[in-house]
């Protein structure tokens, strides 16, 4: 097995594994907050985010940590690099603590990179120093304006999140509802829970360009008109695209459409016998049980 960076995948170290261990911190912070609509008088909250990021560390090396310990139980070799292809069968890896390159063929190869945040092609996005899925969580501070660029689970998840720690926070989807692959009344249902919360929503919103200006300020196009949003951070949740990029794919011959994902049958293979694709490299819903599901097909 190669691996470039972690062990887990996106699950066990920027995805479920972390995000849920700060919800239960939001949502603990949620419940303080509304202790005397139970009877039950406290003080004012005040949330402290290196506890509740070291608190999400902890979580995630226990978890990678019983990943590592399995895999090395059921006596699979790790080599911790990057690899490529150099021909059909054939990768080069290049170990990523440097030296010298190795290569390794086989007749069965399995593709499994998974993919990271994108960045959508917004005027100036790189100057604000916005924040993705997976550096929202190293910050310190509990925003004081959080905007969220991107209307689907990631965001909608930070969205709360970060409401539930004190921030204020405004959504920005460019698409008619929240929530683009589910149904329009699940949708609403969302979206008023988030309203409830305090949250903005704002649908049908284009973001045109970014500036920093002390804080952050976004200029969208909305249907009523341009508009300009300050806030403190943003987070751009706006898909994300596979790690093929550096496969070099070509070399083997293996297909993929055209935004990058590895095409495959019912049965996960390529168009190269011996080598399939599993995991969100493959495209479709980026849900855990879904790589499961994968693991079984398999």
């Amino acid at each position: 097995m190669v691996e470039r960076e972690h062990v887990g995948g996106t699950c066990v170290n920027t995805g479920c594994t972390p995000t849920k261990t700060m919800f239960a911190s939001a949502r603990v912070a949620y419940l303080d907050r509304r202790s005397a609509d139970y009877g039950v008088h406290d003080g004012p909250v005040a949330v402290d985010m290196v506890e509740v990021r070291r608190r999400k560390r902890d979580m995630v090396g226990l978890f990678r940590g019983g990943n590592e310990r399995g895999l090395e139980k059921a006596g699979v070799d790790l080599i911790v690099g990057e690899a490529s292809f150099t021909g059909p069968k054939e990768l080069e890896v290049r170990p990523s603590g440097g030296g010298e390159a190795m290569r390794l063929t086989a007749d069965l190869v399995f593709i499994n990179v998974g993919a990271r945040p994108g960045a959508p092609p917004i005027d100036d996005l790189d100057g604000v120093h916005a924040l993705d899925s997976t550096t929202v969580m190293e910050i310190d501070e509990v925003p004081e304006h959080l905007m969220v660029l991107g209307g689907g689970y990631v965001g909608l998840e930070f969205a709360q999140m970060f409401r539930r720690f004190g921030s204020e926070v405004t959504i920005v989807q460019r698409g008619p509802q929240l929530l683009a692959r589910e149904d329009t009344d699940v949708a609403e249902a969302v979206a008023e829970v988030l309203r409830d919360d305090g949250i903005e929503v704002l649908l049908e919103t284009d973001a045109v360009s970014a500036e920093r200006d002390g804080g952050i300020k976004l200029n969208v196009r909305t249907p009523n008109g341009e508009r300009t949003l300050s806030g403190s951070h943003l987070l751009v949740a706006a898909g994300r695209p596979p790690n093929t990029d550096r496969l070099n794919l070509e070399a083997a011959g293996v297909e993929t459409d055209e935004r990058g994902f590895v095409k495959v049958n019912d049965r996960l293979e390529t168009n190269v016998s011996g080598i399939w694709a599993l995991g969100d490299v493959k495209g479709g819903p980026a849900f855990t049980h879904v790589s499961y599901d994968d693991f079984r097909v398999i």
